[in-house]
């Protein structure tokens, strides 16, 4: 029976150079979902992560994801929190 893994390591080349990449299943379908909203691929993305960090790249990968998310749910709460201070100042 196949055991399900929660850890991937994932091989590929960044600027000439190969590396591997080591996340969990989580980080590896989130990056994905963030690079179809931003219409490009999980590489490129993995490219401009790696161009930007200063440590392991693993964690930047998953700061990148972290961040994002937060990001999205700051956008989404917004209108709410703005709905609700407009119907207080009606009140």
């Amino acid at each position: 029976m196949a055991q399900n893994r929660t850890v991937q390591q994932r091989s590929i080349k960044i600027s000439g150079h190969a590396t591997s990449i080591t996340l969990e299943n989580s980080f590896w379908s989130a990056l994905r979902e963030i690079a179809t909203k931003r219409r490009t691929t999980a590489y490129r993305l993995i490219e401009q992560i790696n161009n930007g960090r200063t440590g392991n790249l693993s964690s930047a990968i998953r700061e990148f994801v972290l961040a994002e998310y937060r990001a999205d749910h700051m956008r989404q709460e917004r209108p709410v929190r703005q709905q609700v201070g407009s119907e207080e100042e009606v009140a």
